[in-house]
Formats: C-alpha cells, structure tokens, sequence
C-alpha cells in the first residue's frame, strides 16, 4: 500500500508541476524591440544631422534643442556610425513643420474633454553609398491631455514623449531597414 500511495502522490505532483508550468507559460509573454541598425559599417561609417530648425508658426522654445539632441543621441546609442559636420555616408536635414493641438473629443455636456497635441517634422535622408534609399518624408506623433489640465502644465511631458517617438521613426525608416 505504501509503494502504492508513493506513486500516486509522485503522479499527482508530477501532474501539479505540469499544470502549474502551463498555466505560467500561458501567462507569460515575451516582446522584442527591434531598435538596432542593420548597417553595413564596411561601406557606412558616417553620418551627418544636420539640426532641424522650426518652421512651424506655432513653437515651444525648448522643442528645437530638444528634438536635435534627441536625434543625435540616438544615432550615437544605437549604431556605430561617427557624428560628422559634413560630407557624411549618411545625412538627415529637414525642419520641425507642424506643432498644432486640436480637440480630440467632446464631453456629454459639448465641451471638449481630450486634446490631441501633434509635431510634424518633414525629413530629407541622403544614403551617399545606396541613392536608392534616399527620401523625403514627414513623420507625425501624437500625445493626448485631459482639457481640464492646461497645455504648460503637461507640454514638457507630452513634447519629450513625442519627440521620442518621431526619433524612433526616423530611425527605424533610416537605418533599421524594416
């Protein structure tokens, strides 16, 4: 009765485990970010960025540097390509063209209740060893507020966050290759 009573407690935690990896691997998920470059470095070991100035009639003062420097530091953290003032394998110019807020949505009682906060910036990129990739393109990103907060109080947030995800775009359309 004992070898008995052994196996089934055996087969019952041996089952126990089994389930219990099921249901932790059923609830488990696994993500990549693709965020690196598929550079070929023998032929592209430079690039050139260019700051891209405002040419929006509606500006945050701190919006320039901050998109400027954003950019650059992403080339510099995510490849192996050299910052240069001029003559670069690559080179990134354009200008910050939009910068505008619109309602988004609208309360039960008519007023508007979100506000959709959205920077355009329009990119020219020049592959002096592949032309075939080269282009000129606008890219736009979006961050939302609450209209009962007042755009100073969340603009510091809302522009870095979208900053970030037009830099993200670029890069991937430049460099990323996918």
């Amino acid at each position: 009765m004992c070898k008995q009573m052994k196996k089934i407690i055996s087969l019952s935690l041996v089952s126990l485990f089994f389930v219990a990896a099921v249901i932790i691997a059923h609830g488990c998920s696994v993500s990549y970010k693709f965020n690196g470059a598929s550079i070929d470095y023998t032929k592209t070991k430079t690039i050139q960025i260019n700051d891209f100035p405002i040419r929006s009639s509606y500006v945050w003062g701190p919006m320039g540097p901050l998109f400027n420097n954003t950019l650059k530091d992403q080339y510099a953290n995510h490849t192996r390509l050299v910052q240069v003032k001029r003559n670069g394998d690559l080179k990134l110019e354009g200008e910050i063209v939009n910068y505008t807020q619109r309602n988004k949505s609208v309360s039960s009682e008519g007023y508007s209740a979100q506000t959709e906060l959205t920077i355009t910036v329009n990119v020219r990129f020049t592959n002096n060893a592949n032309h075939k990739e080269d282009f000129e393109k606008q890219f736009s990103a979006s961050q939302t507020y609450e209209t009962t907060q007042s755009l100073n109080a969340v603009q510091e947030e809302l522009v870095t966050q979208i900053i970030k995800d037009l830099v993200e775009q670029i890069f991937n359309a430049t460099v990323a290759n996918w």
